[in-house]
This record gives structure tokens, C-alpha cells and sequence, in this order.
């Protein structure tokens, strides 16, 4: 079955919350400390996603679908520059973002970036941040293929 990629609709945010779930379960694995979800993390988590879904003019929200099955997510949203950096306009900051099967990060995962970053494009923004995890290899290759570079990390340590 071919792969679609559109809006979301409300209908698409309870598997949209899974498979947000399900990498948060993950993440947590690579690093306990930084991605320690709370214990009511899917609870919050899907009116937050359905909340971006219903904005007018908010986040740019994709799914991938396969039929009726949601094979994949991502959300954008465009975020100033920091005041001491120029890149020359407002950055599409993608941070939940997820493919139902890791093996699908350099199709469906690349398809939905390309999809989001596009229409960032059309609204303004200059360039595309990516959140990830250090040991999320399957998606760091996708982003990779995207032809997206290591701009940052984050180092953690308990106090």
C-alpha cells in the first residue's frame, strides 16, 4: 500500500501518542537522567499533539499513512533565532517526531521531514533544527540522507 503524507487530523493524535510513547520508552534507555518521562507523559501528551493539530496557524503537524494506519509523525514549529546568532530568519525546530518501524527512518522518516521543512519554508524559516537522541542511530542516518549536519549536543550530569 502506498505511503501518504498530510495534515493530521484529531483522528490521527491517539496513535500519534503512541508512537510517541513507545520513543519515549526508548530514549529513556540512552540516557535515564534527561529522558525520564513522567509517569503521566502519554496523559499529557496527546492534548498537547491535539491542541497543535487543531491550530490554524501554529505547528506545521504531518502524518504518514498507510491506508488507515498511521506509519509515522512529525511536528514542526518555527522558533526565532537565539539574539546572538543571524542565520537570517526563524528556524523550523522538529522535536516530536516518530516512524512506527525504525527501518522505515530513511523513507517515512525522511518523507515527513521533507514535507514539514517545505511548507516551513513557504512561512518563512531558514533552516530546520532536529531533536534526537545520541544512540537513536536509525534516525541520525535518516537525517543524515536529509542532508542535515550535527549543529549541537546536550551533556548531562546529575547535581
Amino acid at each position: 500500500m502506498s505511503l501518504q503524507i498530510t495534515p493530521a487530523s484529531a483522528d490521527d493524535v491517539p496513535a500519534m501518542a503512541d508512537l510517541a510513547e513507545r520513543r519515549r520508552a526508548r530514549y529513556a534507555t540512552y540516557q535515564p537522567r534527561f529522558w525520564n518521562p513522567a509517569p503521566d507523559a502519554r496523559e499529557r501528551h496527546e492534548p498537547f499533539l491535539a491542541s497543535l493539530v487543531a491550530a490554524d496557524d501554529g505547528a506545521i503537524v504531518r502524518v504518514a499513512r498507510r491506508g488507515q494506519e498511521v506509519a509515522g509523525f512529525a511536528v514542526g514549529t518555527l522558533v526565532p533565532p537565539p539574539p546572538v546568532y543571524a542565520p537570517g530568519g526563524p528556524a523550523c525546530l522538529v522535536d516530536d517526531f516518530a516512524v512506527a518501524d525504525d527501518g522505515e527512518w530513511p523513507t517515512v522518516g525522511v518523507d515527513l521531514l521533507r514535507a514539514v521543512t517545505t511548507e516551513a519554508r513557504a512561512r518563512g524559516a531558514v533552516q530546520v533544527v532536529v531533536v534526537t537522541a545520541h544512540l537513536d542511530e536509525p534516525r541520525r542516518e535518516a537525517l543524515r540522507a536529509a542532508g542535515l549536519t550535527l549543529g549541537s549536543e546536550w551533556w548531562v550530569g546529575a547535581l
